[in-house]
């Protein structure tokens, strides 16, 4: 039951979001396949806010959230990357970088750590 909940809820997501059926395959696999993630995700279904408990090189969902707002602003600010009004999008896009991240952290840490207009301690260094 769990997981057919939790894939009704991926399906809502990717229905408002606009992503294709595969995005909603690969990204169920993906999610079940890694369970610190998954449970991440369920806290988020169940409670509307992060636990902020599944770290992938130091980094949250909330901090991939971040950097995908910050990284794509100038996108968001003439809203052609389809998030800028789009919540679940931004919940999914976050979350699959979060799984891709687990598999090879060290590009998106590096990304992370230097496409951002946010100042943070150590990036002029």
């Amino acid at each position: 039951m769990e997981r057919e909940r939790i894939e009704s809820y991926v399906g809502k997501l990717c229905t408002q979001a606009g992503e294709s059926g595969e995005f909603y395959r690969n990204f169920c696999e993906n999610l079940f396949a890694d369970e610190e993630i998954c449970r991440e995700f369920v806290h988020y279904m169940e409670n509307g806010n992060f636990a902020c408990q599944a770290k992938v090189g130091g980094y949250t969902v909330v901090d991939v959230m971040i950097w995908q707002i910050d990284h794509f602003k100038a996108w968001l600010d003439r809203d052609t990357s389809g998030t800028g009004r789009n919540s679940g999008r931004m919940l999914l896009l976050a979350f699959d970088t979060l799984l891709k991240m687990k598999k090879d952290p060290a590009p998106y840490v590096q990304k992370m750590q230097s496409e951002t207009g946010t100042d943070y301690e150590g990036k002029f260094k």
